[in-house]
């Protein structure tokens, strides 16, 4: 299962780098680049919580790419 991560384009609207998003949902900012490069999947609480930092639904934030 593949998610393709729209956090780049929500973090150009919020003017919010790799890092700081990073901090705000406690992981690191290598978390976030390998999701925005399609290198990692999000947990579940992760996703969720990225989500309701933008204030968003996560399917605005993650969208699914069939095999």
């Amino acid at each position: 299962m593949l998610l393709r991560a729209k956090t780049k384009e929500f973090r150009a609207r919020y003017n919010m780098s790799q890092s700081d998003l990073a901090k705000k949902v406690g992981v690191r900012r290598e978390t976030i680049g390998n999701l925005e490069n399609g290198k990692y999947n999000p947990s579940l609480k992760l996703a969720f919580d990225i989500a309701m930092l933008f204030e968003v639904s996560i399917e605005e934030i993650f969208e699914y790419i069939p095999d």
